[in-house]
């Protein structure tokens, strides 16, 4: 039954990303947002499951829960999704996400929905992702750019979250020359957004790369040369704390996404502002569809969820530009792996130019 009257529970909901939520929320649905978290609002632990399951029992009229923090395992989700209540996850841990999926069927059980790949990136980069794979009729590959301002305030989560991936190893993707609306050519760096490990599963898609870069671009620099450092615990230390201290560029932010069939290409991109604000507010849209009954049971993927398509275009009013890239045909691929008609032509400007 499509109902607005239910409430809506948004767990870490005075951080970066949350209070973005909340404010949102709140204008749609005023009285009806309560925030949540372990020394503010409701007391609800993401780290201890018995009690946050105490918490959402001792709540009347839950009907969806916004988490913002990131919880260590998938207990919270499980804790709603048995209760029949909506559950929109901004966590981006490719391993938990991929824990959470696994409780479609209790989902669907219950006839509650859950969103997962929430925010910027995963996020918007998961739309345009669709879009440009649809362009191209079913895309082999993919590849997504993120640039983000490191001038922002980013919430503990994301930049532990930040600092753990740069860690991790790169595999074969190689660093690359992209175009960026409004920034210019950049460098950007193989790093492991959680919607390269979802998008060959929800899209079927058999190769997706994606890269980070900074606005600042000595800042991107450093970054990336911290690399090696950042395996060791102690460096990952003093990083993580380095990075919650200095904020060296601006708040501007910009994805791309690029689809390849054979010759066929399409990208997209999207700029912007406050990231976490943004992210926030794709959080509360999809929290907000599935309070009013307009998505199904189960747990989906942003991409997989046609009513949240068109997301891009409702952000306009927030500062968020939609940017269709000039369709390029047989497009170089990455190195080594020039398109059959494009040997011997000089290669077109964009991504793989350089």
């Amino acid at each position: 039954m499509t109902t607005t009257n239910g409430r809506v529970l948004v767990v870490g909901g005075h951080g970066a990303v949350g209070s973005a939520v909340t404010a949102a929320l709140g204008r749609w649905f005023p009285d009806q947002v309560l925030t949540a978290g372990r020394s503010r609002g409701v007391r609800a632990d993401v780290t201890d499951s018995d009690g946050f399951r105490r918490a959402l029992d001792g709540l009347d009229g839950i009907e969806a829960v916004v988490l913002c923090v990131q919880p260590p395992d998938a207990g919270p989700a499980r804790a709603c999704l048995e209760r029949g209540i909506h559950l929109v996850d901004v966590n981006a841990q490719p391993g938990l996400l991929a824990d959470v999926a696994g409780l479609d069927g209790v989902a669907a059980a219950a006839g509650a929905t859950a969103v997962l790949s929430v925010g910027v990136a995963p996020g918007l980069t998961n739309l345009l992702a669709r879009r440009a794979h649809d362009a191209v009729g079913g895309a082999e590959r993919l590849e997504l750019t993120v640039l983000l301002g490191a001038g922002e305030r980013h919430g503990a989560d994301a930049v532990r979250w930040t600092v753990e991936a740069l860690a991790a190893s790169p595999g074969a993707a190689r660093t690359r020359r992209v175009t960026l609306p409004g920034h210019g050519r950049r460098t950007a760096h193989p790093f492991p957004f959680s919607d390269q490990h979802t998008l060959p599963r929800t899209l079927g898609v058999p190769e997706v790369t994606t890269r980070l870069c900074l606005d600042s671009r000595t800042a991107t620099g450093v970054l990336f040369a911290l690399r090696p450092a950042a395996r060791h615990p102690g460096p990952r230390r003093a990083l993580t704390a380095a990075l919650r201290r200095i904020h060296l560029g601006g708040d501007r932010f910009a994805v791309r996404a690029d689809a390849w069939r054979q010759d066929r290409h399409a990208g997209y991109a999207l700029t912007g502002r406050a990231q976490s604000r943004i992210s926030g507010l794709v959080a509360a849209h999809a929290a907000r569809s599935a309070l009013e009954g307009r998505l199904p049971a189960g747990v989906h993927h942003l991409e997989q969820l046609p009513p949240l398509a068109d997301l891009p275009e409702r952000l306009a009013a927030e500062g968020v530009t939609l940017h269709a890239l000039h369709a390029l045909h047989a497009l170089d691929g990455p190195p080594g792996r020039p398109g059959a008609a494009a040997r011997g032509r000089r290669r077109p400007r964009g991504l793989g130019a350089g």
